[in-house]
């Protein structure tokens, strides 16, 4: 993208000459960057702002059926959720414009594909679906909405002003945590969010400008915007209490890991039974709102409700510790519904729920089965919130940062640490995939190990081998070796048989050797004596595994074979991969709008 689309042809070549002035001026990287950090970060704070004005607006529509609400919640709720899940699924439909919209998988995909381009029309659709979802009682999370709302902003701005791949990436990081900062009043779990989640990495170079976004966005929403927390958590724990229950912690990061694990079995097999039903898409929205409606109306509110979901940790001291395990596989239960019947949102905010329910009921048990050793049932349940979260989602550091903030009590920290550590351990070893990267390996994609890594993978030998390399024969004398000694590119030289098969591999530095010893070796040596046998490598394998095989054979040039014949193509060493791997990066798409292929049939978390 170069410019708005909507201006007319004078204001385009006009903004054209502005960004052209602006990218000549002799500004520092940081200071571009912490610039354009600020300014999302107010827009990211106003696009929050915006979005649960939204979704008051939706629970104001369907809540406000004075009708429908006299004959009580039993038959009120349900039917609103239906109609919301069916409202939603029909602006996905039309307004997104056959999209399933974006979600936080699909902003890390962006990232690590298409250099942080993201489209604006199904991100703005997925937020209006998400915002009548949560309006409308379905049991969903809105830090995937704003979050995205905030990672389209920065790709929105970072492709407006020409920047290039890596800086777009940057500012789409530092959109996603001014969201997450204006949602939750957490500006360091946002930060780390949007390192840990989205860039996938903790880069000095995208730290201040993230850091940045997320406090600006943080201040302009509860200081001047005056939103309210999402999970308001009075600090109330001391650390002697803490420190009377601290062995309790790893046997709830345990149960906490296991719980994680539920969820992302759960939510998945959802899908797939929605998949596998065959019933029409609007007729599974209804289906699935009743029941999500029916499950809020016998919890109270709890498993969702219209308007801001919230953590009542009021209930964690006096309920029985049997409906707080119920409100926690319910919330799974309801979760996995809305996001696979049609509805849309996120699931961080789920996890929180299902995390204090759980946390709760732990503490409540080990205080009945045990006196006196437990303590106050709400820090197992604000430990619990994190211990789930990071479970599940695989953000460590973000799981720590979110309820640190939430209730500024460093208390709280080193129960917390040592439970989401458990926690994070148990799932991983029981579940290698994340909610999120459940949904990307289902769509062919991973990018667990880095963009550089994936980078690579995706790119193959035939993108970056030298054609026609200098060969030796496997019959060449010293002498004739020698001749290859001399200024030039190539640093290695197949040595071939009369059919052109390679037979190994000769470097500069081993010519460089015969040529000190030439004498004692010009009658006895041949090419083939010398030559190191390589396996090779076809045009189609990838870049990855073709580096890490020069690495296990410690040459730095590898022969390329024909896969059919046998016989030798090229050659391709690390230089080779290199470029290649500039290329690709500064060549990704960077079109506004451009169709990411994100045709799901349900919600992605």
């Amino acid at each position: 993208m170069s410019a708005p689309r909507s201006l007319p042809a004078h204001g385009l070549e006009a903004w054209g000459r502005f960004v052209r002035w602006f990218n000549g001026l002799d500004l520092s990287e940081n200071g571009v960057l912490l610039s354009f950090g600020v300014a999302i970060g107010v827009l990211g704070a106003l696009a929050v702002a915006a979005f649960y004005g939204l979704v008051d607006l939706a629970y104001r529509l369907l809540y406000g059926l004075d009708l429908l609400a006299e004959r009580g919640p039993a038959f009120h709720l349900p039917l609103i959720t239906a109609v919301a899940l069916l409202a939603a699924w029909w602006i996905m439909r039309r307004l997104g414009r056959g999209h399933d919209g974006l979600n936080i998988p699909d902003v890390q995909l962006a990232v690590a594909r298409r250099g942080g381009a993201i489209p604006t029309g199904p991100s703005m659709a997925r937020a209006a679906a998400s915002a009548v979802t949560i309006g409308g009682g379905g049991s969903a999370g809105s830090e995937g909405p704003v979050a995205v709302l905030g990672a389209t902003l920065g790709s929105f701005l970072g492709r407006t002003f020409r920047f290039d791949a890596s800086r777009v990436r940057v500012l789409v990081a530092a959109g996603a945590a001014a969201g997450i900062s204006a949602a939750f009043g957490t500006p360091l779990a946002g930060a780390f969010f949007a390192l840990e989640q989205i860039l996938g990495s903790l880069a000095v170079t995208a730290f201040p400008p993230v850091v940045v976004s997320s406090v600006v966005a943080s201040v302009v929403s509860h200081s001047l915007l005056e939103t309210p927390p999402a999970f308001p958590a009075p600090p109330q724990h001391a650390a002697a209490e803490v420190a009377d229950i601290a062995l309790l912690y790893p046997l709830l990061g345990v149960v906490a890991g296991l719980a994680g694990v539920a969820f992302i079995r759960v939510y998945y097999g959802t899908q797939g039974a929605v998949r596998r039903s065959g019933l029409p898409a609007p007729a599974v929205a209804i289906i699935g709102g009743a029941l999500v409606g029916g499950m809020v109306a016998l919890s109270g509110g709890v498993l969702g409700g219209g308007g801001h979901t919230t953590v009542p940790l009021p209930l964690f001291a006096g309920a029985a510790w049997w409906i707080l395990a119920l409100l926690a596989f319910g919330k799974i239960l309801a979760t996995a519904i809305t996001l696979s019947a049609g509805g849309s949102g996120g699931v961080f905010t789920p996890c929180l729920v299902v995390g204090a329910s759980l946390g709760g009921a732990f503490g409540l048990l080990a205080d009945r089965l045990v006196p006196g050793l437990a303590g106050d049932p709400v820090a197992y349940a604000l430990v619990g919130m994190g211990a789930v979260v990071v479970a599940a989602t695989d953000a460590p550091l973000t799981g720590i940062l979110i309820v640190y903030e939430l209730t500024n009590d460093y208390a709280i920290v080193p129960p917390l640490m040592l439970t989401t550590v458990v926690a994070h351990l148990v799932a991983r070893h029981v579940q290698a995939d994340s909610l999120y990267t459940v949904w990307l390996r289902r769509r062919g994609e991973d990018i667990r190990e880095g963009t550089d890594q994936d980078v690579l993978r995706r790119l193959r030998v035939r993108d970056a081998f030298q054609e026609d390399p200098a060969v030796i024969g496997e019959a060449a004398t010293v002498s004739q070796l020698l001749e290859h000694l001399g200024p030039g590119a190539q640093t290695a030289f197949p040595v071939v048989d009369e059919d052109l098969r390679p037979v190994g591999m000769i470097s500069v530095n081993e010519l460089g050797r015969i040529a000190r010893d030439e004498k004692h070796l010009l009658s006895i040596l041949l090419a083939t004596d010398v030559a190191i046998p390589v396996p090779p490598v076809t045009p189609g394998d990838d870049l990855l595994e073709t580096i890490k095989r020069m690495g296990t054979r410690g040459m730095a040039t590898l022969p390329v074979v024909d896969p059919q014949t046998g016989r030798l193509a090229g050659i391709i060493d690390r230089g080779h991969v290199l470029a290649a791997y500039e290329r690709q990066v500064a060549g990704e798409p960077e079109a506004d709008d451009a169709d990411p292929d994100s045709q799901a049939a349900v919600s992605p978390p």
